[in-house]
C-alpha cells in the first residue's frame, strides 16, 4: 500500500509522490528526487517543518525545540518524522526551484471544444500522459496557445477521469486562447499544458462549506463536488451560490443538478445580476448571503471569481462582523 503525497511549494508548484505507510515523508521525496528542506534526518533541528492541510499521518520522535506542542497542534510536521495514514497535503514553505524539481508539463490533444455560451467555452483535453496528471480539485495549469509561445491559466473543472480533464473559458473578444478554440481548434490536434498549480483548492471538508462562484470561477468547483461524488460525498452541508450577468451566461447547470441529485447534502443557488432575469435570484451574489450559509463564523468559504467579487464578498463580511473559520479564494481576470 502506498498514499499519494501532495507536496505544495511556496511558488505555487504542486508536485505529487507516493508515500509507503513505512516510510517518511522526507525520504519519499528524496527518493523521487525531490529535495525538500532536510538536516539532520532525527527530529532534532526543525529545518523540515512544513505544514499538512489534509490527511491523517503519526510522528516519529523528535524534540520539542524542533516542533512544539503549540505547533504541532496548528498542523505543522516534521517530514522526517512524518509517517503517512492516508493520503495527504503538505505545504513545503520554500519554492520548487530550491527543492529541485519543476512544475510538470503534459501533452495532450483536443478532445472537444465545445460554445455553451456567447461568454463561455468548453474545452476537453485527452491523451495517453494525462493518465499520469494529479492535482488537487481547484487548482489550475498553464495550457499554451498553439502556434504561440504565451500560455494561458485555467481552472480544471474535472477531475481527471480515463486520460481526460476539462476547462471552462471564458470567451473573450480578443482573447487569444479563445480566439484560437473559437476558429481554428480541431479534434486530435496538439495542446500541452503544465501544472498543476495554485494553492485554491478543497481542504477535508470538516463543517459547512460554501462555495462562491463568478461566471467561469464556476469552472474549480465542479472540479471539487466531481471530487466530492468519487469519496463518497459529505455528512456536512455543500452550499454553492453561481453567479453571472444574465441568463444566457449560465452554464453547466445540468452537471450543477446532478451533483445535488448524489449529493443528499448539496444544494446550490443561480443569481443573475440583470433585472431582466428569469431567475428569482437577482442582483449580486453578497445580496443572497444568507446568515444561515454563514452560520456565525462556523463555515469554510471558498470564492472563485473576478477582482471586484471577491473585495466585494471580503467587504461583506467584514461589514458583518463574521470570521470564516477559513477563506479561501481565487481572483482571475480575462488576458486578450
Amino acid at each position: 500500500m502506498t498514499y499519494q503525497i501532495a507536496l505544495n511549494f511556496e511558488d505555487g508548484v504542486t508536485r505529487f509522490i507516493d508515500c509507503k505507510p513505512s516510510e517518511t515523508v522526507a525520504d519519499a521525496a528524496y527518493r523521487q528526487k525531490i529535495n525538500v528542506p532536510i538536516d539532520c534526518r532525527d527530529g532534532a533541528c526543525g529545518a523540515c517543518k512544513c505544514s499538512c492541510e489534509s490527511g491523517s499521518f503519526r510522528l516519529g520522535d523528535y524534540i520539542e525545540d524542533a516542533l512544539s506542542q503549540v505547533e504541532a497542534d496548528a498542523g505543522h510536521v516534521l517530514t522526517c518524522q512524518m509517517y503517512p495514514q492516508s493520503d495527504c497535503v503538505v505545504r513545503v514553505p520554500a519554492s520548487s526551484e530550491v527543492c529541485k524539481t519543476k512544475q510538470a508539463s503534459f501533452e495532450a490533444t483536443i478532445g472537444d471544444v465545445r460554445q455553451l455560451s456567447e461568454s463561455t467555452l468548453s474545452l476537453t483535453l485527452a491523451g495517453e500522459a494525462l493518465n499520469k496528471l494529479a492535482f488537487l480539485p481547484g487548482q489550475y495549469a498553464n495550457l499554451n496557445v498553439p502556434g504561440s509561445t504565451q500560455h494561458r491559466a485555467y481552472s480544471f473543472s474535472s477531475m481527471p477521469k480515463d486520460g481526460a480533464v476539462s476547462f471552462l473559458i471564458r470567451n473573450v473578444p480578443g482573447g487569444l486562447m479563445s480566439g484560437f478554440l473559437r476558429e481554428q481548434a480541431r479534434p486530435g490536434a496538439t495542446m500541452s499544458l503544465a501544472g498543476p498549480l495554485g494553492s485554491f483548492y478543497l481542504r477535508d471538508i470538516a463543517r459547512p462549506v460554501l462555495m462562491l462562484a463568478g461566471g467561469t470561477g464556476l469552472a474549480p468547483f465542479l472540479a471539487m463536488l466531481d471530487k466530492v461524488v468519487a469519496t463518497g460525498g459529505s455528512t456536512h452541508p455543500i452550499h454553492l451560490i453561481y453567479g453571472v450577468n444574465t441568463d444566457a451566461d449560465l452554464v453547466e447547470v445540468d452537471k450543477l443538478e446532478a451533483f445535488a441529485a448524489a449529493l443528499p447534502h448539496f444544494s446550490f443557488d443561480l443569481v443573475v445580476v440583470s433585472a431582466d432575469s428569469q431567475q428569482p435570484r437577482k442582483g449580486y451574489v453578497t445580496q443572497h448571503l444568507e446568515p444561515a450559509l454563514l452560520n456565525d463564523g462556523d463555515v469554510d468559504i471558498y470564492l472563485c471569481g473576478p477582482p471586484p467579487m471577491v473585495e466585494a464578498v471580503a467587504q461583506n463580511l467584514r461589514e458583518r462582523a463574521i470570521q470564516p473559520a477559513s477563506f479561501h479564494y481565487e481572483k482571475f481576470a480575462a488576458s486578450a
